[in-house]
Parts: C-alpha cells; structure tokens; sequence
C-alpha cells in the first residue's frame, strides 16, 4: 500500500522484518511505501553508479505480498559472477566471495571507498550517511579481523551493487530525517555461510557485532536472514525496539522483497509509514521515575533534588511524605524525563540520593499549548484552555522587595496585559 504523504509529515517509521533485512529490502520497502522519495534517490544513484551498472525498482509479488524489489544489474559481469557476487540476495551462499580471494575487482578497501563517497556530488546528509554506515561496517569486520580500520578489504559489500544500496539507503534517511525509526524483533537466521574467510556460522560475526543490543528471534528459517549492510543500516538508524505509547496516525505501509524463496513465509521488509495525529493534538510521551528514601538526611536530599532539577533531561520533580517500612517517615520522589532519556536520569538518582533502586514507566500526557509574555520585565504564561485563554504571572518576578498588596496589584496587570497582547496577536 502506497502512501500520498509527502516526507514533511512523516513522523516515525516502524520496520518489521517479516523475511529479514537488507539493503535493497530497505530501499524498495520504503519506495513503495514513499514514492515521493524515489526522485532523489534516483539521483542519488545517478551520481555514483559507473557505466554498466543499472538499477531499477519494480512492481513484485512473490504470489501471497504485492511490492517492490530493488534491483542492482552489472552488465559488465557474467550472469553467473552476478549471481554469487551480490550481497543482498539473501541467500545461503550470500556472504559468498565466490571463493575467489584473487579477484581484486570487487576487493576494495574502506578509505578507497570513504574516499570515493566523499568525492561524489552527492547532497551532504546523502553523503555523510552513507559514510557513516559504511564506517559501522568497516568498525565490524575490523573488530572480527583484528586490523586497523582503514585496512579492512570489503569483498561483496566492495561491489557496486552494495555502494549503490548505501548510498540508496543514506538518501532515503536523509529525506526522512528527524523521523523517529522502530524496529520489530528480527529473525537470527541459522546454518552456514561460505566466505572468502571460509565457512561461517549464521550470522556472520561482522552482523553479529552491528546486531548488539537487538532483540532476536528464531523463526524456524534455515540462512542467513539478515545481511551485513541490512545490520549496519540497522546499527546507523538505531532504531527503537520498546513497546510504543503515543498517539500516532497511521498513513500509509511499504513492501520490500528479498531475492529468497522462504519455507513459511514472504521473505519481505515492511515499512509502517506515521503521521502525527492531528494538527490539533497535544500529547507526547515522557519517562516517570520513582523511588523512596528514609534514610538521607533532609538537608542532603534538598541538595541532590536541586541538582536533579538542573539535569538538562529532567522536566519536573517533585516530593511527598509517605509512611516507609517498620512505620518510618520517607520522603517518594517522582522525576519526569525527556522520552529516551531515562536512562542518564536514572543513573544521576542512583548517585544523589541514597536509593537502592529507580522504578520507570513510560506515560502519555496532555500538555496544554502555552506562550510566554515579558511585560515589563514580568514573566507571565499564557495558557490555551478548552474553555478559553488564561495567563499566571511568574511568582520570582514579583516577589522581591514588594507587600502582598503590590504583588496583587503587579500580578493582575501583567496578566491582563499578556491576555490582550495573546489576543491582538491572534487577531
């Protein structure tokens, strides 16, 4: 199903790899499910594809799903050459380096191919992306090699094909951009690759390193499901894979196929394609921190909340008196945290209290659409309600060196002042 959403509007993008992931199971699954995106991807490849190599996206089913399959052709090589040598056509044999390791026409070196990527007229997110996912690649294969960066030798990933799902790749992220991307569990794969280093286990130790911190699953598939560029994709997106909260407005889905025929299922990479709910929606989603403490002293809490009020992911904290354990005074707190950020937040209670541990949820909550107003060097909110507009003057900017009567008096004609400057404005 195509969507008519332009890239503006797109707020988050939620993969599931129903077969897997590659790099050109991304480029078509997000193809078909953007087709505003196919222009400048099409340039995109224009710029770097030499003479002899084609692509071309095209309308596929494998009789159950309807999509799209991105296809890369070398007419310079043999049909047979192509075949073995193309990295994403999730096969068994698709790690394969044809067991030539004396083929040096599609050995390249990754500061061969940074430099070629940083030569190309390329748009600078365009470029810069797809230097970046190389670069999670090349940090991969160094890793399992024991080498230096710079002298990693890629063999399929080298070939032109892999460049041009890259850089495919990098130009669609790069138009989608600030989008927040999610993934699924992804299928592990199973059995045996040949390499150019021999036979490997599925996965591969390279997807292996880029798959850290992934959740994984065992889908009954025999193969290697999930190919090197697909985990550096991955590992450069850093995709969420926690259970999301927010409102959000589904718009439109993409199918990318596979070169693979599954046992059990499509070997396909469907995208979800989302929009904000509506203009006039006000809700987001936080992290709420809690914990009890009976026994800091208050003295030393004061200072650890003030400096827990400073973190630059905290939006609130508060506290309350509640009955502890064996009938002791605690004091709960609570902290709302920037989505994402839970994490640091946490660590900083863990350090300035005495609490042995932090309990986390993750919340929807409704905040009104607000505005701030200096009148004369007083500081008034204004707030849109359902029922109407109201305004409340900052209680710091009144305060100092002033009776209760002359705060009254300053409080209400600030406000008043702010309500007919928010109405003007909007008149």
């Amino acid at each position: 199903m195509s969507s008519d959403l332009h890239t503006n509007a797109v707020t988050a993008i939620h993969l599931d790899a129903v077969g897997g992931i590659a790099g050109d199971m991304f480029v078509a699954s997000l193809c078909d499910g953007l087709p505003c995106l196919i222009p400048a991807v099409n340039q995109a490849i224009d710029t770097v594809r030499p003479a002899g190599v084609e692509t071309q996206l095209e309308e596929f089913t494998d009789g159950i799903l309807i999509g799209k399959k991105f296809v890369v052709t070398q007419f310079s090589r043999t049909a047979r050459e192509h075949e073995h040598e193309h990295e994403h056509e999730h096969e068994h044999h698709h790690h394969s380096h044809n067991g030539d390791q004396g083929n040096s026409h599609n050995h390249r070196h990754w500061h061969d191919i940074r430099s070629m990527i940083e030569h190309f007229e390329l748009p600078p997110d365009t470029r810069a992306n797809a230097i970046a996912i190389f670069s999670h690649l090349a940090e991969a294969e160094a890793a399992v090699h024991g080498i230096e960066v710079d002298k990693v030798a890629f063999h399929e990933v080298g070939a032109w094909d892999s460049i041009v799902d890259i850089v495919a790749a990098a130009s669609i992220i790069a138009q989608l951009s600030p989008c927040q991307w999610s993934i699924g569990p992804l299928p592990i794969g199973s059995g045996m690759v040949k390499s150019a280093h021999g036979m490997l286990p599925v996965p591969a130790p390279a997807t292996v390193n880029l798959l850290k911190g992934f959740t994984t699953f065992d889908d009954g598939e025999t193969g290697e499901r999930i190919t090197p560029t697909g985990a550096a994709i991955l590992a450069f997106l850093q995709p969420s894979q926690g259970t999301r909260t927010e409102h959000r407005s589904l718009s439109g889905s993409g199918t990318g196929h596979g070169n693979r025929r599954l046992q059990r299922r499509s070997n396909v990479l469907r995208c979800l394609v989302f929009e904000e709910a509506g203009a006039s929606s006000t809700g987001d989603v936080v992290e709420v921190l809690r914990c009890e403490i009976d026994d800091q002293t208050g003295e030393d809490l004061a200072i650890a909340l003030d400096q827990l009020r400073g973190h630059e992911s905290v939006l609130d904290v508060c506290q309350w008196p509640v009955m502890g354990k064996k009938g002791r005074l605690a004091t709960a707190l609570q902290l709302i945290v920037i989505n994402g950020h839970g994490d640091d937040v946490t660590s900083a209670v863990l350090d300035q209290t005495t609490t042995l541990g932090v309990r986390r949820s993750t919340v929807m909550r409704n905040i009104l659409t607000r505005q701030q107003h200096d009148v004369e060097s007083i500081g008034v909110k204004v707030a849109q309600r359902p029922s109407g507009i109201t305004a409340k003057a900052e209680a710091a900017s009144i305060s100092e060196g002033r009776s209760l009567a002359e705060r009254s008096q300053l409080r209400r004609q600030a406000e008043a002042a702010a309500l007919q400057k928010t109405v003007k404005k909007d008149v």
